[in-house]
């Protein structure tokens, strides 16, 4: 089984790769074998994994990358391509919950258009950003896997009771309009480019995540945990 995920010889790009699940997902792939190249808008954060990477003996490379602009995402091709030709796997996974948390944790009500342009501008023209500009080189190589990172979110409503009382990040807390309707997005982006590029031998698939923990309140995991089957997070 070890051989059947076995990515020697094979190159990943991930996006987001500075942060929470992104330093996860570029350890994993170089656990099993593959060279890595790691994007994230913030660049000490993306050096700070390919550190580690390469202290795992890897071959990595940090790209400063802001997925929300073209131009910046059109630069992290030339680059991760000067080093490493054509990725065979892109981790497309950068989200934001953008530089002002208050307004993230809005209610749907309170919600400004500008903080909900500015969660799609990552969280979904982004993805896309990204999943075309790496596609492109994938599909005239004739190969390649897109694993776009969803959320469970994005299939089904939150249910906004678990999160009444608490904060996060310094925030009354919440699980907001914009990140789910962004999530969907992502769902409905990837089902499409999976159609349109399995001709070309490209792949592409969505991870829906459940609640991960990253310093929430213990109550706020024990209210989560208690709408999971399993009883966990």
């Amino acid at each position: 089984m070890t051989a059947r995920f076995d990515l020697s010889g094979r190159t990943a790009v991930v996006t987001g790769g500075g942060g929470l699940l992104g330093r996860v997902f570029a350890r994993a792939l170089v656990e099993h074998g593959a060279a890595v190249a790691v994007l994230d808008v913030d660049g000490e954060a993306a050096a700070g994994t390919v550190e580690q990477l390469q202290a795992m003996g890897a071959d990595a490379l940090a790209v400063p990358c802001d997925v929300a602009d073209p131009a910046a995402v059109d630069a992290a091709v030339v680059a991760v391509t000067a080093w490493c030709g054509a990725p065979h796997v892109l981790i497309n996974n950068a989200a934001t919950k953008t530089d002002d948390v208050h307004a993230f944790f809005s209610d749907s009500a309170s919600t400004d258009l500008e903080g909900w342009r500015k969660v799609m501008a990552v969280n979904l023209d982004g993805m896309f950003l990204v999943a075309r500009a790496f596609g492109a080189s994938m599909i005239a190589e004739g190969r390649g896997s897109i694993v776009q990172i969803a959320s469970i979110y994005g299939v089904v409503a939150p249910d906004l009771r678990i999160y009444e009382g608490l904060e996060f990040l310094g925030a009354p807390m919440t699980s907001p309009v914009t990140y789910s309707a962004s999530k969907a997005g992502v769902v409905g982006l990837t089902r499409h480019l999976a159609v349109e590029w399995a001709s070309a031998g490209v792949r592409v698939n969505a991870l829906v995540p459940g609640g991960v923990r990253s310093g929430q309140d213990e109550r706020f995991i024990a209210r989560y945990s208690d709408r999971v089957p399993l009883g966990r997070m």
